[in-house]
């Protein structure tokens, strides 16, 4: 591969250094010098960075939480309010809602741009398994790889982001937040050099690594009344555009509380996220657990499960894979 002055780059070395974002700035500053891949985008600690033959791999001595959870079989829990937050790519902020992150198979992030406006962002892509992108609170204006011209996500909107689709973060309100939920934890994210947004054709069925995008608009929602239990659901439309890897649901109380039957969770990921209101999650090998606004869990493999939705309550609910229809 060629590097921004054209020529190709022959060497590859390794350059330790204390600041990452200031090391990235200096070069790529410099004429010839450009920006290919950094990772991981919550906490980046290393960058490649190429140009006059030479490519350039950049490590901070940063580190991340220790991914020695594993499938872990208690409650993974993470509280509004609770553990720092960190400056992540474009200046964003992250929180972590997956303590230990699973070996690494997963992550899940509530990203905040406190300031909002034109978002320091470029073209990029990520070599992931799957991802998506939940608006919390406030707007976003995003762009991505032929899906048309830039639109806006309102809160209660959500994107599939299939593995390398092109996208750009454009602008956002103040105080927008996101649920970014995908894996694996550690993924690198590669800079488009090549490929402006947006693009001419409009494709979107297109086959991006197995998955196709999606946009779901919350204003176009369809629910769904579980009869027995009295919760209501609105299914994402997360599952056929991935074949069956995710499921991705807000289920709510259409009036007042309500508890769902029990079940057990065979798969290796279900992640439920508080977005207002409050419940509990109350398993027989677990006891309960209360969780109220932007509070978030994960319950371990084999665990049987019963959620009590308080009047008012509404939570986002993602199963990898994705359950059979009914369940």
């Amino acid at each position: 591969m060629p590097d921004d002055s054209g020529q190709p780059v022959r060497n590859e070395f390794v350059v330790p250094c204390a600041d990452l974002e200031g090391t990235i700035a200096y070069l790529t500053g410099s004429p010839g010098f450009r920006l290919e891949m950094i990772m991981p985008a919550d906490c980046p600690r290393v960058a490649l960075v190429s140009g006059h033959g030479v490519r350039l791999r950049l490590e901070t001595a940063a580190t991340l939480p220790l991914h020695d959870t594993g499938y872990s079989r208690s409650l993974l829990l993470s509280r509004s309010g609770q553990g720092d937050a960190v400056t992540g790519r474009a200046g964003m902020r992250y929180r972590d809602l997956i303590p230990g992150r699973m070996s690494g198979h997963f992550i899940g992030s509530h990203i905040c741009i406190p300031d909002g406006g034109l978002v320091p962002d470029y073209v990029h892509y990520h070599h992931v398994r799957f991802q998506l992108i939940y608006c919390r609170r406030g707007w976003v204006r995003v762009v991505y790889e032929d899906q048309g011209p830039p639109f806006v996500m309102q809160a209660g909107d959500c994107v599939l982001q299939p593995p390398t689709i092109r996208h750009r973060v454009l602008e956002a309100s103040p105080g927008l937040e996101v649920i970014e939920i995908g894996g694996p934890a550690e993924h690198e994210t590669w800079r488009e050099h090549d490929l402006d947004l947006p693009t001419a054709r409009l494709r979107p069925y297109r086959d991006f690594g197995g998955q196709r995008f999606v946009r779901h608009v919350a204003a176009g929602a369809i629910w769904t009344q579980d009869g027995v239990s009295g919760v209501r659901s609105c299914d994402l439309g997360m599952t056929d555009a991935t074949r069956g890897l995710v499921r991705l649901r807000v289920l709510e109380t259409s009036g007042g509380a309500v508890t769902t039957t029990r079940q057990v969770h065979l798969g290796e990921l279900l992640f439920l996220f508080a977005l207002d209101g409050e419940f509990q999650v109350s398993s027989t090998a677990l006891g309960s657990t209360h969780l109220g606004a932007d509070d978030a869990c994960v319950l371990p493999t084999g665990a049987d499960y019963v959620l009590e939705l308080r009047t008012g309550a509404r939570l986002l609910e993602l199963a990898l894979p994705a359950p059979a229809p009914g369940n």
